[in-house]
Parts: C-alpha cells; sequence; structure tokens
C-alpha cells in the first residue's frame, strides 16, 4: 500500500507523509480537534496538514505577541510552514541591478571619500598655486586671490554634496534592508527554538507516562506474584 486516507480532510496522501496523533504536541493537537472535533489520539493525518496547523499555531502565537502581523512576519511563518530557509530569498532581494546613476554615486562618493582623492586635489590646488604666483609672477589666468579656483572648488563641492547624499541614502536602504533579514532570521529562529522546546517537553512527557504505565504494569505483576506466592504457602 503507497497511500493513506487521512482521518482529518478524508483525502489520499503519500504513505510516507503519514503522522500519528500520538505524536503530535498537546497544543497544535488540540488546535486540531477545535476544527475537527472527531480528530482523534488514534487518528493519522499528513505532513502538509500536520504543517498547516503549525502554521496556524505559530501565527496565533505572534498575534498575541506582537499584534497584527506585517509582511515581514508573514514571510517567517510560509518559510516555517513550507520547511524552506530563509537564506534563498534573501540572497535572492540581493541580486538587484542598479542604474548608471546610482553606480556613478557609488563611485563618487567612494572615491571622495578616500586618500586617494585627498592627496589628488591636494597636490592639484598646490601645483595651480604654483603656477600662477612663481611661474607666471602672479599674472597668470588666476592671479591671487585665486577667484577662477575658489569658483572651481564652489561648483565641485555644489555637485559632489548631493552625489554623496545619493549614495549615503542608498546605503541607508541597504541598512534597512538588511536590519529587516536580520529580524526575520531572529524571529525564525526564537519560532524554531521554542517549537523545540514544546517538542522536547512533548517527549518528555510521553516518555515519563510510558514510565509510569510501565512502573503500574510492573506493580500489578509483583501484587500478582505475591498473592500466589501466599496462596501456595
Amino acid at each position: 500500500m503507497t497511500s493513506f486516507r487521512s482521518d482529518l480532510s478524508n483525502k489520499e496522501f503519500p504513505i510516507s507523509e503519514k503522522i500519528s496523533a500520538k505524536v503530535i504536541r498537546h497544543s497544535i493537537l488540540n488546535l486540531i480537534q477545535k476544527d475537527n472535533p472527531h480528530f482523534s489520539h488514534d487518528s493519522f493525518l499528513s505532513v502538509s496538514e500536520l504543517n498547516h496547523y503549525k502554521g496556524k499555531a505559530i501565527s496565533d502565537y505572534l498575534v498575541r505577541e506582537v499584534g497584527e502581523l506585517s509582511e515581514l512576519e508573514k514571510t517567517v511563518l510560509t518559510s516555517m510552514t513550507d520547511n524552506t530557509t530563509l537564506s534563498d530569498k534573501i540572497d535572492g532581494d540581493d541580486q538587484q541591478t542598479f542604474t548608471i546613476g546610482q553606480r556613478i554615486a557609488d563611485k563618487v562618493a567612494s572615491f571622495g571619500g578616500s586618500w586617494k582623492f585627498i592627496i589628488s586635489f591636494g597636490v592639484f590646488i598646490f601645483i595651480w598655486i604654483t603656477a600662477n604666483i612663481l611661474w607666471l609672477f602672479n599674472k597668470g589666468f588666476d592671479p591671487y586671490p585665486f577667484i577662477l579656483l575658489n569658483l572651481i572648488l564652489s561648483c565641485l563641492a555644489a555637485l559632489q554634496a548631493p552625489v554623496i547624499m545619493m549614495s549615503q541614502n542608498r546605503q541607508e536602504e541597504k541598512d534597512r534592508d538588511r536590519s529587516k533579514k536580520d529580524y526575520m532570521i531572529n524571529l525564525k529562529s526564537e519560532l524554531e527554538i521554542r517549537s523545540l522546546h514544546e517538542k522536547v517537553d512533548h517527549f518528555i512527557m510521553d516518555q515519563q507516562q510510558e514510565l509510569l504505565e510501565m512502573q503500574k504494569n510492573q506493580i500489578e505483576l509483583l501484587n500478582d506474584i505475591l498473592k500466589r506466592v501466599e496462596i501456595k504457602k
């Protein structure tokens, strides 16, 4: 037999997806039984159906904790429900194309904030002043007080400032996106750890229940043996 019929939806699924209600955590089982009262501990369901209710349980938890879910929380919830990683989506979002203006702004900002620019521009100003004062005896194309040089510097500053601000704005957008991605990863990690704790607690409780049942059976056997011994005496 390669398939089974789910007691939850009465649909057929591959036998590899068969899950017993006995191994489902109590919080999720209660949620399933709330929507499906006929679902008992002896019932079976599929992995996809279980993931649906896991996502619903996590969604209810997030609504209680943070209120209305944003797109970030919904993305994390979808990732957990589908058992996928967030890194695929994050890597996909990073593969964005930049316009020519954005690339130019980044290069200008990178060059304008480097020692290469400071040194090269300092050399340019030194040559300009030296050429007009010493070589041309202050009768060159821009004699003291270097009005043309001041005009060039003013124009350069006027153009460079907005270009650098454009690059900074894009960097702020990158930082905001990175913060959102960090939040998504941290939120998913927190929810996964919480789910893991619940699984461990569920496992411990089941183990304790089994141990109690075994102990009860052993006590009954011992009492039965004692009764037989007393009868023989």
